[in-house]
């Protein structure tokens, strides 16, 4: 009975601590990196070469991320790879024919509440990875590149074809498992 009980003491201290923990990252939305690519306009044109920007940007940094184990160690790849994102992104804009280019930076920004399919990112300022085609003022692509909620299926463009994995769930999987 008692080691029950000191089992049942372990796990809710364990629990605790990990709510606890992943509470106080929430509200100072430091554990979080966005990505934001950013359309010229809201034409059908420049959004759909937005979709092809983020495909091939996708595509680009999927190997160089997929090793990843900090949100810090993120941001140094991203600052060591700025010059080849934008040379992917103005690859794609030069390709299909656009006069305007990309701006690429790491930027910490004031962002409103998203909802994308249940999964929500409160109001907030976070750093972000943006990718801005020409002027940027039409709608934007995103997704979190950490921790990585969200993976694109590399072979649409279609927001439906977006899921999410958590790094919790893996952990617990495999402990359980």
């Amino acid at each position: 009975m008692k080691k029950i009980g000191l089992i049942l003491v372990i796990v809710i201290g364990i629990f605790s601590f990990c709510f606890l923990n992943f509470k106080i990252n929430d509200d100072k939305y430091t554990e979080y990196l966005r990505i934001h690519i950013r359309a010229d306009s809201n034409l059908e044109v420049d959004q759909n070469v937005k979709y092809l920007v983020k495909d091939k940007i996708v595509e680009f940094l999927t190997p160089l991320v997929s090793s990843v184990s900090s949100k810090d160690e993120l941001i140094d790849v991203l600052n060591n790879n700025k010059d080849n994102i934008k040379h992917v992104s103005d690859s794609v804009l030069q390709n299909e024919g656009f006069s305007y280019t990309t701006n690429v930076k790491i930027n910490n920004e004031y962002f409103p509440t998203r909802d994308y399919n249940g999964f929500v990112l409160e109001k907030g300022y976070y750093d972000a990875l943006i990718i801005e085609l020409g002027s940027a003022k039409g709608n934007n692509w995103w997704c979190v590149l950490y921790p990585p909620l969200c993976f694109v299926n590399k072979n649409s463009s279609n927001v439906q074809d977006i899921y999410y994995q958590s790094k919790i769930i893996e952990i617990i999987n495999k402990f359980f498992s």
